[in-house]
């Protein structure tokens, strides 16, 4: 034990942790060997220890709780903290350290008589910075440096807002690279800048958003911004905020002799972009909380704003996307149908009428990422977190859901109907099932690529595939999730009533993903389960790339796998992470959610196995939604606020 402790030492000097931790030997005699789970689930916010164990289960302690690890004799590894010890009686095979990622910051001098930045990061595609408010500044000039930009450019005053206590300024459309700079400078009353005052943070940087997926099929970029994360050509970008949301103007061409109109209001701009004439890429920059009072009107009368082309995959080129951390909406929701070329990113939305985001009806390259999506409306029966987060439904294709967080929610990601004619290619990963219930997602007729997504306590079952739906399930991280798949009438769902009202089975192919099988009530079957006498829930694969039998069909409908993940003209080019690393990645700076993981924080209660218990209707996380006000002032220099 004397060398494993020598290597526990210089891994904890080789991360240069700052951490209480002490790795020695015990006495067997001096340890109270018992089995409690004192660990907590992984936080790539701060610094952790991860002890790997025989069966594969990980065990993640926070180090700042961590007093002593170390060895009683040669079987035995004891966690010390002040909640309690947790001992392991020859199981651990391996110890890491994970230290903490909150992104990096700039580099900046502060002295007197100059502005003070406060924190300074680069994130995806953008940068900020935070500054104390200026002894006789009326606003502030902000300025970008690097990159695309050869020298200082100032950037929107829209993106330099005021919170009171600070101020902070957000830029948006960078390509990536390590030598950013911004410089933030006082403005005093009467416009003139005060250059003596200025101050720059230096070495930002910024790297790029992951466009993996079935919406950037061929090279497609969805939205209005390039793939290298700058605006399109000739893009406009509107600011809305709960002061502008129904103000905002644009002129937009509404004939085919190339006339114009000007549009008043976000929904009234959106709407003449359905009459198919006006391609031009625009985006629309929430700042703040936006409520459904406070916009123009709303063209869906059940989900909210909706983004609406002529025909089937109309191109718009439309972008909705958040500001900093915080750009919230609240009471709606979107609607997209007929649509190629969405994107949102950046945003929260909490109480939707119905669902969050809504892919419905012939909508293409479509990309859903970096959102945080909470309770919508609470209604009667199972419809007490609302209803559906994002769904994609009814011929609605080349889609990708990423990197986004859901937050305790109750029936996720609905993909496809009944009435598809397809194909229906839908890639999903990265995404944070943060104690949610179901649909994660529930698949009908689609082909979906479920790939690097952390189920953290689900509640009642993670992928649901049924009507024929072709499902590659893989290097997933399932915790504390009891089914992690299902296909309807077979293998686990079988040994119950069913989940999928009677519906015929999907086809689940399983590759690489970590189960967390010490779960209470926890069910897996593979086609090499002597156990799985109802079926299997999924074809289980020694490689990726292994295709499924054509003679293994579902026991409900007989429906076969498509192999669609396996045609190399078809799948797209990605990089999976292995299973054990997903809940790092996904929990991380540039992980799920927005911007420093937005600026609401609530810690769940984990699972303890029975759905009531799970997945109940949260009462304080319903009161922190209902109760969300925006800390947000408005723009520096505007008497009339935002």
């Amino acid at each position: 034990m004397k060398r494993l402790t020598s290597v526990f030492t210089l891994l904890v000097l080789m991360m240069g942790l700052s951490m209480n931790v002490e790795a020695q030997s015990w006495d067997s005699g001096s340890v109270n060997d018992t089995s409690s789970d004192y660990s907590t689930s992984a936080n790539s916010s701060v610094n952790q220890v991860v002890l790997t164990l025989s069966d594969g289960v990980k065990r993640y302690y926070n180090t700042s709780a961590v007093s002593e690890i170390g060895f009683a004799d040669d079987n035995k590894v004891i966690v010390r903290q002040q909640a309690g010890d947790d001992t392991y009686d020859n199981q651990v095979t391996g110890i890491v350290f994970n230290k903490a990622d909150n992104g990096q910051s700039g580099t900046v001098v502060n002295v007197d008589g100059k502005v003070k930045i406060t924190e300074a990061k680069g994130w995806l595609e953008s940068a900020y910075v935070k500054f104390e408010p200026f002894t006789g500044a009326k606003t502030y000039h902000v300025y970008i440096k690097g990159g695309n930009y050869s020298d200082y450019k100032i950037i929107d005053k829209e993106l330099v807002r005021n919170y009171g206590s600070y101020g902070r300024a957000d830029v948006l459309g960078l390509v990536k690279g390590s030598d950013y700079a911004i410089k933030v400078v006082p403005v005093d009353e009467a416009g003139k800048e005060n250059t003596a005052a200025a101050n720059e943070a230096k070495g930002l940087v910024v790297k790029g958003y992951s466009r993996q997926g079935f919406a950037f099929m061929n090279g497609y970029a969805p939205g209005a911004y390039d793939n290298d994360g700058t605006l399109k050509a000739n893009g406009k970008v509107m600011y809305v905020t709960k002061n502008t949301a129904a103000k905002i103007e644009t002129d937009v061409v509404t004939n085919s002799k190339g006339s114009t109109t000007k549009c008043t209001g976000i929904q009234t701009i959106i709407d003449a972009y359905q009459k198919g004439y006006d391609k031009t890429p625009i985006t629309f920059r929430f700042i703040g909380l936006v409520e459904k009072d406070d916009l123009d009107g709303m063209s869906s009368s059940e989900e909210g704003l909706q983004i609406k082309g002529k025909n089937a995959d109309s191109e718009l080129n439309i972008t909705i996307e958040g500001v900093g951390d915080d750009a919230t909406l609240r009471g709606f929701g979107f609607l997209v149908r007929n649509a190629k070329g969405v994107e949102f990113r950046n945003i929260g939305i909490m109480r939707c009428m119905d669902d969050g985001i809504s892919l419905d009806t012939d909508n293409s390259n479509i990309w859903v990422h970096h959102t945080d999506q909470f309770y919508g409306k609470s209604g009667s029966g199972d419809h007490a977190k609302g209803d559906g987060a994002t769904d994609v439904k009814t011929n609605s294709k080349y889609v990708t859901v990423s990197y986004n967080r859901f937050w305790d929610t109750g029936k996720t990601n609905m993909f496809g109907m009944k009435k598809e004619s397809g194909p229906n290619y839908i890639s999903y990963d990265h995404n944070w099932f943060d104690h949610s219930d179901s649909r994660h997602p529930r698949v009908r007729t689609m082909s979906v690529h479920v790939w690097n997504n952390y189920f953290d306590n689900v509640a009642k079952y993670g992928v649901g595939a049924t009507t024929g739906a072709s499902v590659f399930v893989e290097n997933n991280y399932f915790l504390k999730t009891k089914k992690p798949v299902l296909s309807s009438l077979q293998g686990t769902d079988a040994k119950g009533s069913g989940t999928f009202s009677g519906e015929n089975g999907g086809m689940i192919k399983s590759f690489g993903n970590y189960f967390d099988k010490t779960t209470k009530n926890f069910s897996y079957y593979t086609q090499n389960n002597p156990d799985a006498t109802t079926g299997y829930d999924a074809y289980e694969t020694a490689t990726r790339d292994t295709k499924v039998p054509e003679t293994e069909v579902t026991k409900q409908g007989g429906t076969k796998y498509n192999n669609f993940d396996s045609d190399k003209e078809l799948m797209y080019e990605y990089e999976a992470v292995a299973a054990e690393d997903v809940p790092v990645v996904v929990t991380g700076f540039y992980g799920a959610g927005r911007l420093n993981h937005g600026d609401i924080t609530y810690t769940f209660k984990d699972n303890v196995g029975s759905d009531n218990d799970d997945s109940a209707y949260d009462t304080t996380l319903g009161a922190l939604l209902d109760n969300y006000k925006s800390s947000l002032v408005g723009f520096f220099g505007e008497t009339g606020g935002e």
